[in-house]
């Protein structure tokens, strides 16, 4: 199983750059782009609350859930 993260699908909405959303967030672009690669391990719930105000988006806008099985 596989959660994607579709970060870049909602910068894309806001029109929001990686340097101007890391900034309102209060994290590095160096973070953004693990996040938006799919490199994160884990994510804070406060990281999470400010990502989707700033972005004005619910968890279930960023994270999607993929399953690794072949579909019948």
């Amino acid at each position: 199983m596989a959660i994607v993260v579709r970060l870049d699908v909602e910068l894309a909405k806001n029109k929001m750059s990686v340097g101007e959303f890391a900034e309102r967030v209060g994290i590095t672009p160096a973070n953004v782009a693990v996040l938006k690669n799919g490199r994160a391990k884990a994510i804070r719930f406060s990281t999470l609350q400010a990502i989707c105000q700033v972005l004005n988006c619910q968890p279930g806008d960023l994270l999607e859930w993929v399953s690794d099985e072949p579909s019948a």
